[in-house]
């Protein structure tokens, strides 16, 4: 049976009415659901760090800012907008000694509440409301009156309204204009992980480099091989994104959709779900959250390493040059991606 979605008609902002709501993090998607709720007429203040870069950028918008721990004792909800691994320090120092009984506390992804990092009081609501799609996407949909699908979930519910919390939270950013689907804290979790690790980010660049060295290495030119392996990846992307793997094989040449059912098998054949099978496992029996914390506390070393090593790989120098010749390609800063989160 499909699952339900609930959308307009099914939420109501009155559970945040008289409310205090406060953001925890100004970043990407702590801005986005700060201002998309501020101007759905919820109360909302902001929380930050006494030396955020943050605090300036945040009152420019029109928020009232308080360090952390006095945001939280003013507010009635509570939004933790910070990276995973910053989040229970946080929580220790300024969030649990002021989260009274018949707070809620809200996260828009459950990888500290699953491995639990961070362990609520049981007098209090906790909640997930996540919404496919980055910050600036979500506050892009939300002003040009759409929003982006997304998801909710119960991990505890003392004060028996946390679902109706949850879904007025999805309406003032604009999730319920699109769509909103009920799962799990633990659902949630492993499959944003697998995702995102075996697709999105980790197979997709794995495949693109391993694709890119191939051709350069039979001699043909880099700048070949970065058209080829990833700047056209993106028109593919967009069908599949806009009709599905069906409807992309539809605007296709035969002779791609040839090489792509008979060819492509042979590459991502069933050794590779063999090792997707072994990553799920290492998400859902916990493994790669120690791994993940451990390396945090370690002061990021292997992850600098790698992300150092990524960046001179060849494709990037040969890339960057090319998007030079593209002006209709939008420019991005790189590097510092925990800096976007305060």
């Amino acid at each position: 049976m499909p699952a339900k979605i609930y959308t307009d008609k099914d939420a109501s902002l009155e559970p945040l009415k008289g409310k205090t709501c406060a953001v925890i993090g100004f970043g990407s998607q702590g801005h986005a659901h700060a201002l998309n709720l501020k101007e759905s007429g919820v109360k909302v203040i902001i929380g930050l760090y006494p030396g955020s870069k943050s605090r300036q950028v945040a009152e420019q918008r029109g928020f009232k800012v308080y360090d952390t721990a006095e945001a939280v004792q003013k507010a009635d909800v509570i939004f933790v907008a910070l990276p995973d691994t910053k989040q229970p320090a946080a929580y220790k120092k300024d969030i649990a000694p002021h989260l009274t009984k018949g707070k809620t506390l809200l996260f828009s992804h459950g990888f500290s509440i699953h491995y639990k990092t961070i362990v609520p009081a049981k007098d209090i609501n906790v909640i997930l409301v996540a919404p496919k799609g980055p910050g600036h996407i979500v506050r892009r949909q939300y002003t040009e009156g759409k929003g982006v699908p997304s998801l909710i979930a119960i991990y505890q519910n003392p004060g028996k309204d946390a679902k109706k919390i949850a879904l007025a939270w999805a309406k003032g950013i604009g999730g319920t204009r699109a769509g909103v689907l009920e799962t799990s804290f633990k659902e949630e979790t492993e499959t944003d992980l697998f995702g995102e690790q075996t697709v999105l980010c980790g197979g997709c660049t794995a495949l693109v480099q391993a694709g890119f060295e191939t051709l350069v290495e039979a001699g043909y030119s880099p700048e070949m091989a970065y058209f080829e392996c990833l700047h056209e990846l993106k028109l593919i992307v967009d069908l599949m994104n806009e009709a599905g793997i069906a409807g992309m094989r539809f605007s296709i040449s035969e002779t791609a959709k040839w090489g792509d059912v008979h060819v492509g098998p042979k590459i991502i054949d069933k050794s590779v779900k063999v090792r997707m099978k072994k990553a799920l496992k290492d998400i859902q029996n916990g493994k790669f959250a120690k791994e993940w914390v451990k390396e945090y506390e370690g002061g990021y070393k292997k992850y600098n390493a790698l992300l150092k090593a990524g960046e001179k790989h060849p494709i990037e120098k040969t890339g960057a040059r090319l998007r030079s010749m593209m002006p209709w390609i939008k420019k991005r800063a790189t590097g510092g991606a925990q800096a976007s989160y305060e």
